[in-house]
């Protein structure tokens, strides 16, 4: 039988890897090959939704019924903590394990409040307390950075997403870092926090992809497919060097080097379910400290020279906090999350006022 190229990578490095899904069946499946964790966000809940409409049309109609007054989109959000809470039960015994630092099921933040640190760092104060072991996704824009403190003071862990950029990892770790020394000053527990910044990898390769078509520069495409790997392990060597208690995490994976070419440090992958059994099958066994591992200079210098928004990503003062919102990668990956929130309610009101000429 092929060897499980994670399961290789637990017992060989210090690298664990998390779901990218919520979904109860795809969760169980995963936890056989070592799973430690799992994240969510507004377009992958509302996937796993759909995955179970018998059940969550029954639900939506349920709650609808003992809810009357509620809104759509108030239903739509009861049935993400309902769905949440449940896949955060399975995940309790890795929790005990592991003392906190994974065993998490990742809840987003309404993306609708990317520019209001208030109402972030209340929505995440609240999403914590659904389960045990919440931690708790608030997004990198330049608003949002205060919120990361806040949050942790308040002993939220929590999981940085819309986030693409070195500058955009130091800020959040600075920030947390801020949060957690309040709480140590003032003799405020720690011991189970475990929070993360995700580096969304595939989206810095679609962003970089996007950015030499608007220029019409020419490099060699295939290079393009390294520069998540490269703004990755740019990132996991200043965190390593500053001693930072924030852990990054690899998302939106498009290829296999995007969990394979950085691993080894003390860090989190997160593919998709349909990623970890591709691979799985692939029999690909990585090199277990690829992580480490510098960028072949003729793949990364022809970026760094030639595309001004790879710099941006890579460079540790390529992007000022008051350039989070605005930065290109940030804006279109925000209007995907906040286009499934529209989607979401939309998908409670075909329950709640069927369409009659259907």
């Amino acid at each position: 039988m092929t060897q499980s190229p994670f399961l290789f990578m637990k017992e060989n490095s210090k690298t664990v890897l998390w779901n990218d899904s919520a979904d109860p069946k795809e969760l169980k499946e995963a936890l056989t090959w070592g799973i430690v964790g799992a994240t969510c966000n507004p377009v992958i809940a509302l996937s796993a939704l759909k995955a179970d409409q018998e059940h969550w049309v029954g639900r939506i109609k349920e709650y609808a019924k003992a809810h009357p007054t509620a809104t759509d989109d108030e239903i739509g959000w009861a049935m993400v903590k309902e769905l949440s809470i449940n896949a955060a039960k399975l995940l309790e015994g890795e929790f005990e394990k592991y003392n906190g630092r994974n065993g998490r099921l990742s809840i987003q933040t309404d993306p609708r409040n990317f520019r209001n640190a208030k109402a972030l760092t209340e929505q995440a104060f609240e999403f914590s307390k659904l389960a045990k072991n919440m931690i708790v996704k608030i997004p990198v824009t330049s608003e949002a950075i205060s919120a990361f403190e806040e949050a942790t003071y308040l002993g939220v862990s929590l999981n940085a997403t819309v986030s693409f950029s070195v500058a955009q990892t130091i800020a959040v770790a600075e920030a947390i870092e801020r949060g957690l020394k309040r709480r140590e000053a003032e003799g405020l527990d720690i011991s189970q926090m475990g929070p993360v910044c995700t580096i969304m990898v595939g989206r810095v390769d679609d962003w970089v992809k996007v950015s030499v078509e608007k220029t019409g520069v020419t490099i060699d495409p295939a290079s393009l497919e390294w520069a998540g790997v490269a703004v990755f392990k740019h990132a996991h060597k200043i965190y390593k060097e500053r001693g930072y208690r924030t852990r990054l995490l690899s998302a939106a994976f498009r290829n296999h080097m995007h969990w394979s070419e950085i691993i080894g440090g003390d860090a989190v992958i997160s593919p998709p379910y349909t990623w970890q059994v591709k691979a799985n099958e692939s029999g690909i066994i990585p090199n277990p400290n690829s992580v480490e591992e510098p960028m072949d200079p003729n793949i990364l210098n022809p970026m760094l020279d030639n595309i001004p928004e790879f710099r941006k990503m890579y460079d540790v003062d390529g992007l000022k906090v008051e350039e989070f919102t605005n930065f290109g990668a940030t804006l279109r990956t925000l209007r995907g999350f906040l286009q499934s929130v529209n989607d979401l309610e939309s998908f409670v009101r075909d329950v709640t006022v069927p369409n009659p000429d259907n």
